[in-house]
């Protein structure tokens, strides 16, 4: 075995070193005592700590290198020692651990037992998307080892590396499997309990009324038909671009021009009215139902329908000269523009397929083109204009 001096533990460090044909090599953190991190031959990297526990020298593995961040190491290794201060035997508590439901097993509980038959589709495939990285670091922890601390610097990190939204959505996923894991006989306690989200901003980009004619112009010259249509149904229906691509022949209703989505993100079906320039569209690709249930058909997706329009629409963007505009802004110009025309927020809510006039509101601070309109008349009766 060889071992080398205590050195500063810094992940660049860590990454740097290499592996021993000769056997396991071992380092120390020169910043916090008892903290070493071992290199297997086949250059596996595990932190550990080194104590002694009723008068024998023992090694207790804390966590793999770099799943584990050395902050954490620093922290576990600390609590460790205070166990041992105390009179606890960390071991024990391992032990006790090693035949406890680890994270993953939970993880899988919750999308067997609740997920797949509570959530819908998409909200599934989103709960697998957020909690990619904490399966990562956590599939084999065994629940009660993940401290609130922990999570607590987690969701720092992911809001500071990925965003705000995307670590709340990531605290509120990982809040409910320990709730259905409690619910259903486990006794520990959530380690998310107490947590703060983070503040969000609310997203209100749409289209500008100057940039509307630049835009139409880009998508006109778009040369690829399937994206012009794709883009324009988007705009002329608010429907998210999901439901949009997904669109099947079977759901639209021409004898009274209406589009059901049956599966949407608030987990129920939608009624979406059918303008004459939605159904231009739809007639113009009506021979393309002989051979596709899918109104935009792909032969190149395993789903037989196109599935990223990304490329099309950076093409138009620069093509139109537009910036910070993504492709669910064009729900967002489809509401604004209604909130605008002086549409009531029920009406606006219901195009949008919304439960709740929460979700509508943001249009009610959008339309601001009415309230000055408003304004201007009761102004010009003040002073007498008429």
């Amino acid at each position: 075995m060889k071992v080398q001096k205590n050195i500063n533990f810094t992940k660049k460090t860590l990454e740097g070193l290499k592996a021993s044909q000769k056997g396991i090599t071992r380092v120390y953190d020169i910043k916090e005592k008892g903290l070493g991190l071992y290199i297997t031959a086949t250059g596996h990297k595990s932190f550990f700590i080194k104590r002694r526990i009723n008068s024998q020298q023992k090694i207790i593995t804390i966590g793999r290198f770099p799943d584990m961040t050395i902050e954490l190491a620093r922290k576990e290794a600390q609590k460790i020692k205070l166990q041992i201060a105390v009179g606890e035997n960390p071991l024990e508590e391992k032990e006790k651990q090693a035949s406890e439901k680890t994270f993953g097993e939970a993880y899988q509980e919750y999308m067997e037992k609740y997920a797949k038959i509570e959530s819908k589709p998409l909200s599934r495939k989103d709960i697998e998307l957020r909690l990619k990285k904490i399966l990562s670091l956590w599939i084999k922890r065994p629940l009660s080892s993940i401290t609130k601390q922990e999570m607590r610097e987690l969701h720092n990190q992911i809001g500071q590396e990925n965003g705000k939204y995307q670590a709340n959505r990531v605290l509120a996923y990982v809040r409910a499997i320990f709730n259905k894991m409690i619910s259903w006989g486990w006794e520990g306690t959530n380690p998310i309990v107490g947590i703060e989200k983070f503040r969000e901003t609310k997203r209100d980009r749409f289209i500008l009324h100057d940039e509307l004619p630049k835009f139409l112009e880009a998508l006109e010259a778009e040369p690829n038909r399937d994206m012009r249509d794709f883009f324009l149904t988007c705009l002329y229906t608010g429907a998210r671009k999901s439901n949009v691509l997904s669109m099947r022949w079977e759901d639209i209703d021409f004898s009274i021009n209406e589009w059901r989505i049956p599966d949407t993100k608030n987990g129920n079906p939608v009624r979406v009215p059918l303008i004459e320039q939605v159904l231009e569209i739809l007639n113009g690709r009506i021979h393309l139902k002989e051979s596709s249930s899918w109104t935009f058909p792909s032969k190149d997706s395993k789903s037989g329908h196109i599935q990223e329009p990304k490329t099309a629409w950076k093409r138009i963007l620069e093509r139109a000269g537009l910036k910070n505009l993504r492709i669910h802004d064009l729900r967002r110009t489809c509401g604004s523009y209604q909130a605008i025309a002086g549409v009531s927020m029920a009406v606006i809510g219901k195009s949008l397929g919304h439960k709740s006039l929460q979700s509508t509101e943001i249009y009610a601070r959008l339309s601001n083109d009415p309230v000055r309109a408003g304004l201007e008349t009761a102004f010009s009766f003040i002073n007498g204009e008429k």
